[in-house]
């Protein structure tokens, strides 16, 4: 299958924060069906991880979970090297461990301000910083940002906008530096998406779904097909970018 479109990232390495639920373990198996051998981490539920991994290998790819808190700076980085040891390179970084803690925003207690800022916003510093000691020409660093870090249209999301809206701009400037190394640097933005963390079905789904020109949540995979084509080889002139899969959210 080395020739089949199907295996783009074939001999490539891949670590996806947060992979064990929702869009992360898509992401996950979306890279892994193209070929790349991919590292997940998770904070909690061991289960769920493992079961990304063995999903992966049911259908012939290569994947191992590693539990680390996004918080947790020693944990991130900690990550990254077991990654880069135990398959052996490190060529695409997708930050898609998040948090969103929906309240009004006078109602948001300091200790839920600092958990989405630290994994939000200091988990990608962290895991970017650690990624980019081992990537070479080619290498593919990406966010999963979010449309409220460029337009918000729904309430309860003040703090989780504000982190989204950083790691917009962290993105563009994170790409001047690294671009002379043949590493690119993208933020893909996905509106509402029909994860456990934002159900569909969920209290805050009502005015996401309003705001949407499709009329409609995401799905997870809608996302991850916007990752692998970011990470393959047909995207090495885009960088820099902010690719909104939304719905029509921002339009």
């Amino acid at each position: 299958m080395s020739n089949n479109d199907k295996q783009k990232l074939a001999g490539k390495v891949a670590v996806v924060t947060g992979g064990s639920r929702g869009i992360g373990a898509a992401i996950a198996k979306r890279l892994a069906a193209d070929g790349a051998s991919v590292a997940v981490t998770y904070s909690k539920g061991a289960d769920a991880a493992t079961s990304v991994v063995k999903a992966i290998a049911s259908t012939g790819g290569k994947a191992i979970a590693i539990q680390a808190d996004a918080a947790d700076a020693d944990a991130v980085k900690a990550a990254v090297e077991k990654a880069v040891a135990t398959l052996g390179r490190l060529d695409v970084l997708v930050n898609n461990a998040g948090t969103a803690i929906p309240k009004q925003f006078e109602e948001a207690t300091l200790e839920e301000m600092d958990r989405v800022i630290d994994i939000n916003v200091r988990g990608v510093f962290v895991a970017t910083q650690a990624a980019l000691k081992h990537m070479r020409d080619g290498g593919r660093i990406i966010m999963i940002g979010s449309s409220v870090g460029e337009r918000v249209l729904a309430p309860g999301l003040v703090p989780y906008a504000a982190t989204k809206g950083a790691v917009k701009i962290f993105t563009q400037a994170l790409a001047r530096e690294v671009g002379s190394r043949g590493i690119t640097v993208n933020n893909v933005q996905p509106g509402p998406i029909d994860t456990e963390l934002n159900p569909a079905t969920g209290d805050w789904a009502t005015p996401q779904k309003a705001a949407t020109a499709l009329n409609r949540y995401g799905h997870v995979e809608e996302i991850a097909a916007m990752v692998a084509f970011v990470a393959g080889p047909e995207a090495s002139f885009i960088t820099g970018a902010n690719l909104t899969v939304d719905g029509g959210t921002n339009a």
